[in-house]
Order: structure tokens, then C-alpha cells, then sequence
């Protein structure tokens, strides 16, 4: 009986062994896991908190790059625009310039009997200007018609063509594009690259052959 009761008596001490351990086990498990929880809640906010400053620094970082090509294509627009005030300025002041032949008939005596064309022999007074007016050569002051033959080259083309079925005593003006001209290498220093030129002219005989009553009055 004795020792029925020990044996009792040692397996309650063990039951309560067990138990106190096994409180303390779960005990030491539950502040484990609270720990644990409170760590992963913790990474997370911080992970939250820089992928929200990243998405920031990339928006500040976005807005900058976008600022700054605002800026660039503002600077290329106004280049542009400078470019385009350049040329208009430019063409304003060529814009007496022709691309092709223009023949103004000033004067054209009432009878036309004697003809310039191709082959002739003809005499002629000119004034030559540029776009803005300077006279670069002219007969009429030195008091000397030039002489060649009309259509063959010995002129420029503006000339070749301008002249053709002009009467004697007729005055024109020949608008010259610079391809009919001295083209884009001119004739320095009086006539630069690529300039139109314009002529008045004044057809004064052919073959030899003259009018008495107009080649008296020579000046345009």
C-alpha cells in the first residue's frame, strides 16, 4: 500500500511537471509568434514606406526629365521660329528676285518696220541694276550702245531671248533671273552670285539700220 501510494504520488508531481512545462513552452511559443508578427508587420511598413519614397523619387525624377524636354523643345521651337524670322527677312529682301524671264514693253514706236531676230546684227543702250536699285553698268551714260550679234551667245541668255522681235526705237525692261544671267558665281565685284538683274533697254538698229527719228531720244 505504501508503495501504491508513492507511485501515485510521484506520477502526480509528474503530471505537473509536464504541465508546467508545457505553459511555459506555449508561453514562450506565443510571445514567439506575437514577435514574430510584430517583426513581419514592421518589415512591411518600412518595405511600404520606401517603395512609396521610390515611387516619389521616380515621379520627382519623372517630372525633372519632363521639365527639362519642355525646356528643350521650347528652345527648338524658338530656334525655329528664329530660323523662320531669318528667312522671311530674307526673302523680304530678295524679293524682287524672278525665277524666270519677265519682258515689259516700255515704249513701242507706232510703226515697226525693222525687227531684231536671231542672227541679226543689233545695237543696243541698257542700264543694268540690281534688286535694290545700284546700277552696275550703263550705255546711256557713256554715250556708246553695245553692238553683238543677237541669239548666238555672245551675251547672256536673258539678253538672247529678251531682245528677240524688238523694233528699232522700242524700249523694254528685262527682269533677268540668275540663271539666265551670271548664275551663282556672278561677275564680281559688281554683281553678286545668284543675283537677278534688270535691264532697260533700247533696241537702236539692226544690220545697220536705224530709226533718225527715235535714236535721238536714247535715255529711258
Amino acid at each position: 500500500m505504501m508503495n501504491d501510494d508513492m507511485r501515485n504520488l510521484d506520477m502526480r508531481r509528474l503530471w505537473k511537471f509536464l504541465d508546467a512545462y508545457c505553459m511555459t513552452y506555449f508561453h514562450i511559443y506565443d510571445v514567439a509568434i506575437h514577435d514574430w508578427v510584430t517583426l513581419v508587420t514592421r518589415l512591411h511598413t518600412v518595405a511600404t514606406k520606401r517603395r512609396a519614397e521610390s515611387i516619389n523619387d521616380l515621379t520627382r525624377a519623372s517630372a525633372q526629365k519632363m521639365a527639362i524636354l519642355s525646356l528643350n523643345s521650347a528652345m527648338k521651337g524658338c530656334s525655329i521660329l528664329i530660323l523662320l524670322i531669318a528667312v522671311t527677312f530674307v526673302s523680304a529682301k530678295k524679293s524682287g528676285d524672278v525665277t524666270e524671264l519677265q519682258i515689259g514693253v516700255k515704249f513701242k514706236p507706232a510703226s515697226c518696220e525693222i525687227q531684231a531676230h536671231k542672227g541679226d546684227r543689233i545695237k543696243v543702250h541698257y542700264r543694268g541694276k540690281l534688286t535694290d536699285g545700284t546700277v552696275f553698268d550703263s550705255s546711256f551714260e557713256r554715250g556708246d550702245p553695245i553692238e553683238f550679234e543677237l541669239g548666238t551667245g555672245q551675251v547672256i541668255k536673258g539678253w538672247d531671248q529678251g531682245l528677240l522681235g524688238m523694233c528699232v526705237g522700242e524700249k523694254r525692261k528685262l527682269k533677268i533671273p540668275s540663271k539666265m544671267g551670271y548664275g551663282d558665281q556672278g561677275s564680281p565685284p559688281t554683281i553678286p552670285g545668284g543675283a537677278t538683274l534688270i535691264f532697260d533697254t533700247e533696241l537702236i538698229a539692226v544690220n545697220g539700220k536705224g530709226s533718225d527719228g527715235d535714236t535721238k531720244n536714247n535715255e529711258l
